[in-house]
């Protein structure tokens, strides 16, 4: 029951989306009864004191008895939501909740949106920092870049929880899933892959990197921004994207996306930006399409088929959807089972490789991907997250052995 109680509009209370999202989309439960004298003399005052007094003598036990050890910060600034651009805190916050409730029903993993009401990298910085003793990771989303680069890599560096920013490594880790099942399908040797990304912002860049890291060969990879091809005798390059330079598309290819696409098996767009037909058909036959775009990805699905033999989208109403909701869930369940301290690229390459397992005995053209809905994916996951970060040395303790996975009921 709500306690809430004011009418809205009434061209707003006839479409469906906004009766789901009215009041929000999620709600704090208890995990105490609360019933009597003594359940209240126990859960608060006088019993809560001799846990605090405890803490307060031996930090290491509050992981133990608050709720941080299974909590994340879902963190934004609005500056970069969804395909909306820069519409500020509140309006992100629908997005930070639907994020919310999708840690808790995949990953069992429970978290608060909080919007930050600045866009100052120090004053991010600072807010998050401030907050984090209440949290036991802290999931960035929809920052813009270059901004993002910053933010995560200081708060990674200041912080002894992992901090993910889920709009580079959750579409780099699934992307990675994506194009080791495709290159497995088509017969085709994964480090050898001619690979365009259009697009260097966030997802841009931490896919180029994860690709890499993965095993494909810099010198074959092409990065195009707004102004074409990265690379590195150009004079107009951030930071981040002189480093991309310099460790990619090493023969110097200038120009566009035309020219970037002359040859290429693999086609990544993440930019937004609609790539001409007359483009696509400059890549190598029998190649592979992920135009992630949404609501419109930059090659239309029916005309990325005419040159690609396996296409794949953002949209759920089209196969192969690439979406983070394969990712996140199950790496911060992974990383919260044994406390890690950060989460690695190891981490990341095991959550790509574990995703795509899932579906290996079962590929074809249309299934390179699970369905963000298979109950397999986030187990799966979250077993390779933990083994991973033990083998890295970021664990704070053994995994347990049959992790309890507590998802919201649905009701």
């Amino acid at each position: 029951m709500s306690f809430f109680s004011f009418e809205l509009d009434p061209a707003l209370a006839a479409d469906p989306v906004f009766d789901l999202h009215k009041h929000g989309k999620m709600e704090i439960a208890l995990t105490v009864p609360l019933a009597s004298r003594d359940h209240l003399s126990l859960a608060y005052t006088p019993g809560v004191a001799r846990v605090c007094e405890a803490i307060a003598a031996d930090a290491e036990l509050y992981p133990d008895y608050t709720w941080t050890a299974n909590t994340v910060a879902v963190v934004t600034d609005g500056s970069a939501v969804l395909g909306l651009g820069n519409i500020g805190a509140k309006a992100a916050m629908p997005v930070m909740e639907g994020k919310a409730i999708l840690f808790k029903q995949f990953g069992g993993v429970d978290s608060i949106p909080i919007c930050l009401d600045t866009q100052d990298v120090d004053g991010i910085i600072a807010a998050v920092k401030a907050m984090a003793p209440s949290f036991g990771g802290i999931n960035l989303e929809d920052i813009s870049a270059p901004r993002c680069f910053e933010i995560e890599r200081r708060l990674d560096a200041e912080l002894d929880i992992p901090v993910f920013h889920d709009d580079q490594h959750g579409t780099a880790v699934v992307t990675l899933a994506a194009l080791r099942n495709a290159a497995t399908l088509l017969g085709r040797r994964f480090g050898d892959l001619r690979v365009v990304i259009s697009g260097a912002g966030a997802a841009g860049v931490a896919i180029t990197q994860m690709l890499i890291a993965a095993g494909i060969d810099g010198a074959n990879v092409i990065i195009c921004d707004s102004r074409g091809i990265v690379h590195a005798e150009r004079g107009d390059l951030t930071p981040i994207k002189a480093e991309l330079a310099a460790t990619t598309n090493l023969s110097g290819r200038t120009g566009g996306i035309g020219e970037a696409l002359i040859g290429a098996d693999v086609l990544i767009g993440v930019s937004g930006g609609q790539i001409e037909e007359s483009a696509v058909a400059g890549m190598a036959p029998g190649g592979i399409i992920f135009a992630m775009a949404n609501p419109t990805p930059e090659v239309a699905p029916a005309i990325a088929h005419k040159y690609a033999a396996i296409v794949a989208t953002g949209r759920s109403d089209f196969p192969n959807q690439i979406n983070n909701v394969l990712a996140f869930p199950g790496i911060f369940r992974g990383a919260l089972d044994v406390r890690a301290t950060t989460i690695t690229e190891r981490m990341k390459v095991a959550a790509a490789d574990a995703i795509a397992a899932v579906v290996s005995d079962d590929l074809s053209a249309d299934a390179i991907v699970p369905s963000p809905l298979d109950p397999r994916v986030a187990p799966a996951v979250s077993a390779a997250v933990a083994a991973a970060a033990q083998a890295d040395g970021v664990a704070r303790r053994t995994a347990p052995a049959a992790p309890e996975q507590r998802t919201a009921p649905v009701r």
